[in-house]
């Protein structure tokens, strides 16, 4: 594990009920009400505040007993305060109409507070693959400038080393393996838009990271052939990318000809030019209107037909 623990901030159940007096005898950080508008959000906090129905719950759970757990902050030099666990909380308490949240102030410098984020924010039950790739690249990027050996390889098949390197230190705080931090910090370079077909289960995890190896303009072509093809590559094609990629052979035509292959057990589709029926739909009708309208259509025009037969 890292050398220097750092404390999650998760406050125990006999620490909720300590007077500030027993909790500087013990050393603990005092429980204070800071307002709300003197709270920031963490810079670059790769994890998002959904407006769900877990966060409803919270909401009413505040309403009625307020906060459980304190969230905990780290007070900038300009005398505001950043979240460094209670991202959630602090927007409970906004939506609840409450005017101040009770806090923990640790003194933490910028890369144990970016630790200590990341590690408490992990115990989430659902994150995005986005939040995880952002998350992992934050928090190894702060173990490497407190010391740790620098090991942003991203081999995504894995790499056999000798002694520990900060991203299996880092991986052994986790659920994932070493190979699968380091697949899930590759997904940084992904353009935004082709990272949230991976959020969406559009993109599966080794074909986008092979892409992510591509340049942006090569990942914009990419993305454009998604697009008009209804279609996301496999790994194989991913693969095949990357490799005309590497020999500077990629380009628009390459890309929509490897898209345009069929992967196995692929059902066939029936495509037609977007420009042949844009012109019976008003400008900005979204793909799936249309195909809506198409097949309405079609169920008229084959009832008419079997009237006219049966009037034959």
């Amino acid at each position: 594990m890292n050398a220097k623990s750092i404390d999650l901030g998760l406050t125990g159940y006999d620490e909720l009920f300590m007077t500030d007096r027993e909790r500087a005898e013990s050393h603990l950080p005092r429980i204070q009400d800071i307002p709300l508008t003197e709270i920031d959000d963490f810079p670059d906090h790769p994890f998002h505040v959904r407006l769900d129905a877990d966060m409803d719950e919270l909401v009413q759970s505040v309403k009625e007993r307020g906060i459980i757990t304190p969230i905990t902050l780290r007070q900038k030099e300009d005398g505001r305060y950043e979240i460094v666990s209670g991202h959630r909380r602090r927007k409970a308490c906004e939506l609840a109409g409450l005017d101040t949240v009770k806090a923990e102030v640790k003194d933490l410098s910028r890369d144990e507070a970016i630790i200590l984020m990341v590690e408490s924010n992990l115990q989430r039950t659902t994150i995005l693959p986005s939040e995880k790739a952002f998350a992992y690249k934050m928090r190894l990027e702060a173990m490497n400038r407190q010391g740790q050996r620098t090991d942003l390889t991203s081999d995504p098949l894995g790499q056999k080393l000798k002694g520990k390197y900060s991203v299996e230190i880092l991986a052994e705080g986790t659920s994932d393996s070493k190979t699968q931090v380091q697949r899930f910090i590759r997904l940084t370079n992904l353009l935004p838009d082709l990272l949230s077909k991976v959020d969406e289960g559009k993109i599966a995890m080794r074909p986008a990271v092979e892409i992510s190896y591509l340049a942006e303009t090569e990942q914009q072509s990419l993305l454009d052939s998604i697009e008009s093809e209804d279609s996301t590559p496999s790994y194989a094609q991913a693969l095949k990318m990357r490799r005309f990629s590497q020999e500077g052979n990629l380009t628009d035509e390459v890309i929509l000809s490897i898209m345009e292959e069929e992967k196995p057990n692929q059902k066939e589709q029936f495509k037609m030019p977007r420009e042949r029926i844009a012109k019976f739909f008003p400008e900005g009708t979204p793909k799936e209107k249309m195909e809506d309208t198409i097949i309405k259509a079609l169920e008229l025009y084959r009832k008419r037909e079997r009237q006219r037969a049966m009037e034959r």
